[in-house]
């Protein structure tokens, strides 16, 4: 051991935490209560995640990867989680018989966007991290390990994000290196036998916490026979670049395509697109259209020729991200029900309704956000106030109470295909749009 790891046997704090270790050493954590995952939670997330519609044949989801021994399986739908599996025992007890005790490694990535409850837990734990260090220019990242692996699947390596690895079922081992063991140009080392002596390690079990920076070289180990299940948060401290933001100005995330950044390939023209002539018409000439792949990226750039719309993206996007609490892609929103006058919700005043007004003139009104989604409406700021405000004491409220003084439906003419209109009915419809992205909650009537 070349360095000394920091213990700490008492509870979790978060001002102590960032004046002690944020951005300097690793810390192992002991039974951190309440931690942000549960296993029930984290195991429907990993199901969700691992979905192949039905068929054990498919190409697994580009955000879960399955490894046997060295080996990653290209076709691994019988391997992956199923919700009909119950827990991770019934995984294992499944496994065992299908993979005959060989090792294996199961990895997702961005599975928080499958389970809200799992996501708004979260959000909630590290609030206080972002309330002293600020919110991630990209959403923090969250990665499921599971399996008997001998080691991480990609061998020792460095990664541009501040992890924190919570230990969840089995044990697990961590081994550190301040700096890059070899001198070999190359990012990744699967055979490291011989650059032990100069390393670090930690064991994580149940409950506990393990953080390390950016900077540190490191490595997972099974410690154990049993399957070890641990989840990674990991906050991006290095080399961000431009693209990033760019990117997500241009297009929106999908979680199932979430696979924290990778180093080659764009949201605009995906890795896989294929590369074709520009087609032909019937002169002889090249045809004006173009391919599916670029014209989805030309689409992309021609909003910005305006920059009325570009100052609207701008807005969209930055409420997007307050309201997601770091972590994005957020889980999908609920199919909205209709709210009848006599129904009563509520809203929690510390993750409010977050709203800001339109800027161009043809589709002028405001954008309100919950939970990393978005809506617009025609009304404008004074409506917006009058609608929301009653709801930020967190006390509940009548449907009709919130609707009351608005005019009825058709008389501020025609709803656009982006707006919601601004009078009783468009309204009620923002009501029920903010209800399924969970940033209202019914307590009376139909569902309630």
């Amino acid at each position: 051991m070349t360095e000394p790891l920091t213990v700490v046997n008492g509870g979790f704090d978060w001002q102590a935490f960032t004046e002690r270790h944020w951005d300097r050493n690793p810390v192992l954590y002991r039974s951190v209560a309440p931690s942000p995952f549960t296993e029930p939670d984290v195991f429907a997330a990993a199901a969700a995640a691992c979905r192949t519609g039905g068929d054990p044949a498919a190409a697994p989801p580009p955000n879960a990867g399955f490894t046997v021994e060295r080996v990653q399986r290209t076709r691994p739908g019988p391997l992956l989680p199923r919700l009909a599996d119950g827990s991770f025992d019934g995984y294992r007890e499944r496994l065992s018989a299908e993979l005959a005790g060989r090792r294996h490694a199961l990895v997702i990535s961005g599975f928080h966007a499958f389970d809200f409850p799992l996501w708004a837990r979260e959000r909630e734990f590290y609030a206080g991290l972002w309330e002293r260090v600020g919110l991630p220019l990209t959403g923090a990242i969250t990665t499921l390990f599971h399996g008997t692996y001998e080691h991480s699947p990609v061998g020792v390596h460095k990664d541009r994000f501040a992890t924190f690895m919570f230990g969840l079922k089995g044990r697990k081992r961590m081994r550190f290196w301040r700096h890059r063991p070899w001198q070999e140009p190359v990012s990744t080392v699967l055979d490291y036998a011989r650059y032990r002596g100069s390393s670090f390690e930690a064991e994580v079990g149940p409950g506990d916490l393990l953080y390390w920076p950016s900077g540190y070289y490191h490595v997972g180990e099974s410690a154990g026979s049993a399957p070890a299940t641990s989840v990674n948060v990991g906050v991006p401290r290095e080399e961000h670049r431009a693209g990033y933001e760019l990117e997500d100005l241009l297009v929106d995330l999908d979680p199932a395509g979430l696979t924290g950044r990778p180093s080659r390939g764009s949201r605009l023209v995906p890795v896989d697109a294929p590369v074709l002539a520009p087609p032909l018409g019937p002169d002889g000439l090249l045809s004006p259209v173009l391919p599916e792949g670029l014209r989805r990226s030309a689409d992309a750039f021609r909003r910005f020729g305006d920059p009325r719309l570009v100052g609207d993206r701008v807005t969209t996007v930055s409420l997007r991200r307050w309201t997601a609490g770091g972590f994005e892609p957020v889980p999908g929103p609920a199919g909205p029900r209709r709210l009848a006058d006599d129904a009563v919700v509520e809203a929690d005043p510390r993750y409010p309704v977050r709203w800001a007004p339109l800027g161009t003139a043809d589709a002028a009104g405001t954008i309100c956000a919950a939970n990393g989604h978005d809506v617009a409406t025609a009304a404008g700021p004074r409506d917006l106030l009058r609608l929301l405000d009653p709801l930020l004491s967190g006390k509940p409220v009548a449907v009709a109470d919130l609707l009351a003084g608005f005019r009825p439906a058709g008389t501020d003419g025609p709803a656009d295909a982006v707006r919601l209109p601004a009078d009783r009915e468009g309204m009620r419809r923002l009501l029920e749009k903010l209800e399924s992205f969970r940033g209202l909650t019914r307590l009376t009537g139909p569902g309630g």
